[in-house]
């Protein structure tokens, strides 16, 4: 749940090894929460939420109105809060808080939930607080914030921006503050959040594991004696922790008195314009974090490096077009538009507006304090740890996208020109194998969906019963009330209004008597891909044709809100290119390496994909699936290519696997071959031409089956 109430301390932030950035960036908002918060995007392993979760015991108590549920100022409480309102009374001094979102938290856990039958037949505003009322004034801390529903995502982003949480069920609505710090961590190998989404975080951090042995020696040593003896070890870092809660403190006085001047501002402006990004929120979020740089260094103006190393934090992230995109920032043209729009920065003859040094502080050291001995896990010597005010003047490698297979590819390479076709030496019985080719442009493709009505999790391919939709119809909850179908629910109460003894003007409601809306919308589905990477679909412009469209159905799939998977098949076998995922990026970077040639084993690819499925469909039996075969049809190699091949096309059939063939096939003379496959499949087969959604023959094929139906 939800508030972190713990006996066993929390491992130390200054303990914490390296990690530069992400501490700078989580420091800058307890400074200035107004920076908008952190997403911090990294591998597995990588202490995110050990930071994250440590960061708490150095912010400031607060102090709150006696029993108020919502946290509210004794000297300045919310006037529409809905235990107001306050009178003076005992104030109670807390530490504030830090509370946890699950990724499978519902809409009324996030933001409170309303007494709907109390509401109706008292006219009672009975609200339940929310995570978001418990937040308030502290901490909210989102883990894999990348897996939270879309539109729990919108609110609590919404809440964030303005402060404030709004419910409302059929024109009963409370409103309350909701103020608080928003944390976010994520491994993009589990699928991005979407580009105006990203937008709302002030800050992102990427993180990734040190290389470096000695630095992986002092964390695994620390991590082993905080394990042994968590109090000890805290105790070790008491006097750390101390001094950069003080220092927080200090920031936050001083950072009223910082002054924005007319030079860092234009180089701030310059800089975002220059990078391209939308709108007008960077420009904002920079100069907040800007601000808050020169705090925390302890100075009251606005210098070059912090702009710079505000343009670091703020910018990667909202410089993505599409989810193929990684994040990162060209630091030499970060450089050269500083110094164009900089020259006149200290026109007032401030030759050395820096006075305290390069240490960017009035004591010239991090919040670290001391040195940091890795031997016993206490502050004696800290070689490998610096101070996180000073990222700027390190070598940086956190904005870096992590290394390994995993790790997304920039869309430039797939504009490269392609390497010449060599024949390889493939697997046994492979054949030849050519060289991987590059994708031709993704362009928007024609929407794919599962027929029926599904139940799975919210997005945007097929139709389905959802929590958010146009109402449909009306039930008899299951559980708790969900949202209320008001026309339904007085109708099943009116017939017993004179056996209830109703008097008054007001509809006396029993809980029998409540109907809940039944809604339909769009679901996500897991869409796999089937690729036939064989030596007949080996001809460079071909194939580039096929990884074009497979990039495009990618990006479709993730506009849609899909999981993916990719099977690929050439030589004798079938491979899991990449298990089903929420990451296209991942996705997209197995399709550029996908080398061809070899026979057709047809058969394989779609009992490997028929495994796949079956094992899916345990861990979520919610989730329908979208089978798409990209093949010419062929089907070679091994005994009875082309009867193994539909024997496995009629077994996903039969357990109603929906699925559509993409027909590679070229050429003046056509074999049909892919259509048989459908056929077998009971599915639909579509030609690349086809697969556009602005092609002429998709328009016509639509028309004349419009016509047929009429």
């Amino acid at each position: 749940m939800t508030t972190a109430h713990n006996t066993t301390p929390q491992y130390p932030f200054t303990a914490v090894v390296g990690m530069d950035d992400l501490r700078l960036a989580l420091l800058l908002n307890a400074v200035s929460p107004a920076v908008g918060g952190v997403l911090v995007r990294g591998e597995k392993g990588t202490a995110k939420s050990t930071a994250v979760r440590a960061l708490s015991a150095l912010m400031p108590h607060v102090d709150v109105v006696g029993g108020c549920r919502f946290a509210c100022a004794p000297d300045a409480p919310d006037p529409g809060c809905p235990d107001g309102p306050h009178e003076t009374g005992a104030v109670e001094d807390r530490p504030t808080r830090m509370v946890e979102l699950p990724v499978g938290a519902s809409e009324d856990r996030l933001v409170g939930a309303l007494d709907i039958e109390r509401a109706l037949s008292e006219g009672v505003k009975a609200f339940e607080p929310g995570l978001l009322a418990d937040a308030h004034r502290g901490i909210l801390y989102v883990d894999e914030v990348n897996l939270l529903h879309d539109h729990l995502v919108d609110l609590l982003l919404d809440a964030a921006a303005m402060g404030a949480s709004y419910v409302e069920r059929e024109g009963v609505s409370v409103r309350h503050a909701a103020r608080f710090l928003l944390v976010g961590t994520m491994n993009p190998e589990e699928g991005e959040l979407r580009p105006q989404l990203l937008d709302r975080f002030g800050l992102t951090v990427e993180v990734a594991a040190s290389r470096e042995p000695d630095q992986r020696v002092s964390v695994v040593r620390r991590r082993l004696a905080y394990d042994a003896d968590p109090a000890g070890f805290a105790a070790r870092w008491a006097a750390e922790e101390d001094e950069l809660r003080h220092r927080i403190a200090a920031a936050r006085e001083l950072l009223p008195e910082v002054t924005l001047g007319d030079a860092a501002l234009r180089q701030i402006a310059a800089t975002c314009a220059a990078f391209e990004v939308d709108g007008m929120r960077a420009d904002i979020v920079m100069a907040r974090t800007a601000t808050a740089l020169a705090a925390w260094a302890g100075r009251t103006d606005v210098l070059e490096e912090d702009v710079r190393q505000a343009a670091l934090l703020a910018l990667p992230h909202r410089r993505r077009r599409n989810p193929f995109d990684a994040p990162g920032l060209d630091e030499d043209k970060l450089d050269q538009t500083l110094e164009e729009f900089g020259a006149d920065q200290n026109a007032d003859g401030d030759d050395d507006p820096d006075p305290d040094g390069p240490d960017g502080g009035p004591d010239g050291g991090g919040p670290d304090g001391g040195g940091q001995s890795p031997q016993d896990g206490g502050p004696q010597e800290s070689p490998h740890t610096e101070s996180p005010e000073l990222p700027h003047q390190q070598e940086r490698e956190a904005p870096q996208a992590p290394e390994g297979p995993e790790a997304p590819e920039a869309p430039e390479r797939q504009e490269q020109p392609a390497a010449p076709e060599q024949s390889q030496e493939g697997a046994p019985g492979a054949g030849g194998q050519k060289a991987a080719v590059g994708a031709t442009e993704p362009f928007r493709t024609r929407r794919l969906d599962v027929p029926g009505l599904g139940e799975g999790a919210d997005g945007r391919r097929s139709r389905a019963r959802t929590a958010h939709g146009r109402t449909t119809g009306a039930r008899r909850p299951h559980g708790a009330l969900g949202k209320l179908h008001l026309a339904a629910t007085v109708q099943a109460a009116a017939p017993h209004q004179r056996a209830r003894g109703r008097s008054g003007r007001g509809l006396v409601v029993r809980r029998d008597d409540l109907r809940e809306a039944v809604r339909e919308g769009r679901e996500g589905n897991l869409v796999l891909f089937v690729v036939d990477a064989s030596g007949s679909m080996a001809a460079r412009k071909r194939m580039s044709a096929v990884k074009g469209a497979v990039l495009s159905l990618l990006l479709d799939a993730y506009q849609r809100r899909d999981k993916i998977g990719m099977i690929t098949f050439r030589g004798t076998g079938a491979e899991l290119a990449l298990p089903p995922t929420s990451s296209v990026e991942a996705g997209a970077a197995r399709l550029e390496q996908l080398p061809t040639g070899g026979r057709t084993p047809l058969s394989e690819g779609l009992l490997r994909a028929h495994e796949v499925l079956r094992v899916e469909r345990m861990r979520d039996a919610s989730r329908r699936p979208l089978l798409v075969v990209v093949t010419d049809g062929r089907a070679t190699g091994g005994p009875e290519p082309v009867g193994r091949a539909a024997r496995a096309a009629r077994l996903l059939a039969g357990e109603g696997t929906a699925s559509v063939v993409v027909d590679c096939e070229a050429g003046p003379v056509r074999l049909g071959l892919a259509g048989e496959l459908a056929r077998e499949l009971q599915g639909t087969a579509i030609t690349l031409d086809e697969l556009r959604a602005d092609s002429v023959s998709a328009l016509v094929r639509t028309v004349q089956g419009n016509r047929k139906a009429a």
